[in-house]
């Protein structure tokens, strides 16, 4: 064990020996980078050229004068070192020694030569690493530079780096790609403090002039007390719904938890039993197709959503209206769809009654805060599932909400990419829209 301890504090020592070694700027590990491969290069070139010249050629020419030779021979031979005659003079194998050291001389002065130029040439290719390095980093200095910049006061301003479509040029876009997102994300943000801020002061407003009201009317009965104390507690109903409704919104942006086998057939018969009362007294038709559509999900979630929905379809009709609910597998997917009659909407500012706080009218005597749909499409975010939503002519809206059909094993959770209250798409068909 302690043999263990012992090595594993060697290693890390090691390794802050290492990495403190290691130059912490890009550019500098680059130039070493640079000089590196050329040294390498230089050496292996030096070493072939080296090898190439250093071939033995030591060969001599021997001239026998006086004819002693066979008939046909003129007298004149050519011998290497190895091959040499013991009949050959003492002069020609002094020749040939002296040109084996003349030629071990000059390979020695060649290596001699090459190494100094390697060395200088290492030293220039170092300068010249240093100067590209740094022509090619200039590009992402200043894309630090401006990031750094950038900050919640000036998110609308972009890199725009101009030049060649190369990968420098992909990270700016990218980068300006982020800060658009950013930048939306934000102004969404914006608006939903702003919307909910009034939404919350109205009430407020209200329950303060009404307890001041009561406190300096000197002639106030029992029934005005009654009276202000039954808009107090509407008021209070309204505020604990829109809180609610604010925490379920927030709830389901973080994403899921839990995924567990569901039906949007049993869950919608659940939401459709509780609305019975509030439909007759709308006068309103409901009419149900339920199939089973088993899913992966959250019941609770899932549940809200089909509620709102159907909620939605309820408050936004017209007398002896209708709302239609059906569930069922279609192309691979498990969907809910609630359609209903009611006021006609443009086909332009359904996808605008996503967001938080919008609503027909900009009314909320009803009771409705706006947050109805923005929580149906942050559901469907959540659950990876696609959302469609389009104004019929006559009037009134069709929502239509795409599951992924239950499998075999449950999908691992995973928070949404984009928070909900920024503009989105929640599938592979583009989000449209409708009114809550």
């Amino acid at each position: 064990m302690r043999r263990l301890r012992s090595a594993a504090r060697a290693a890390l020592s090691r390794a802050g020996i290492v990495s403190r070694l290691v130059p912490r700027r890009v550019r500098m590990r680059l130039t070493l980078l640079y000089g590196l491969l050329f040294v390498i290069s230089g050496a292996v070139l030096l070493t072939i050229t080296y090898l190439l010249v250093n071939r033995p050629t030591n060969t001599v020419l021997v001239s026998r004068r006086g004819g002693s030779g066979p008939p046909g021979d003129a007298g004149v031979h050519m011998y290497t070192g190895d091959e040499m005659p013991g009949s050959v003079d003492g002069f020609a194998r002094a020749q040939q020694q002296q040109a084996v050291r003349q030629h071990a001389a000059e390979m020695q002065h060649l290596l001699t030569q090459s190494g100094i130029a390697l060395a200088i040439m290492a030293v220039i290719a170092i300068g010249l690493g240093w100067l590209v390095a740094g022509r090619v980093l200039r590009p992402l200095r200043t894309i630090t530079t401006t990031v750094q910049r950038i900050s919640a006061h000036n998110v609308h301003e972009r890199l725009a780096v101009e030049g060649p479509g190369d990968e420098l040029k992909d990270l700016a876009d990218t980068v300006d790609g982020l800060l658009g997102r950013l930048e939306a994300a934000l102004d969404s943000h914006k608006r939903f403090v702003a919307n909910a801020a009034h939404e919350l002061r109205t009430p407020l407003t209200v329950e303060h002039a009404l307890l001041e009201e009561s406190l300096i009317d000197r002639e106030a009965t029992v029934d005005s007390f009654r009276s202000n104390f039954e808009r107090l507690l509407t008021l209070s109903e309204q505020q604990a719904r829109l809180l609610e409704s604010l925490l379920t919104l927030s709830g389901s942006e973080r994403g899921l938890d839990r995924r567990e086998p569901l039906d949007l057939a049993e869950l919608t018969g659940n939401v459709l039993l509780g609305t019975r009362q509030e439909a007759e007294r709308r006068e309103l038709r409901v009419e149900a197709h339920v199939a089973p559509a088993c899913i992966w999900g959250d019941d609770a979630l899932v549940e809200r959503l089909v509620a709102n929905l159907v909620d939605n379809a309820m408050g936004y009709n017209v007398p002896d209206g209708w709302v239609t609910v059906v569930t069922g597998i279609r192309g691979g997917h498990a969907f809910v769809r609630v359609a209903n009659t009611g006021p006609q909407i443009p086909p332009a500012g359904v996808s605008r009654l996503f967001e938080p706080f919008q609503r027909i009218g900009r009314t909320a005597d009803n009771g409705h805060h706006g947050l109805g749909l923005s929580i149906v499409r942050s559901i469907a975010a959540a659950h990876e599932a696609t959302l469609n939503a389009h104004a019929r002519p006559q009037g009134g809206l069709v929502v239509e909400v795409g599951f992924p059909l239950r499998t075999t094993t449950a999908p691992r959770p995973h928070p949404p990419a984009v928070p909900a209250t920024a503009p989105r798409e929640t599938g592979a068909r583009p989000l449209r829209t409708a009114p809550e």
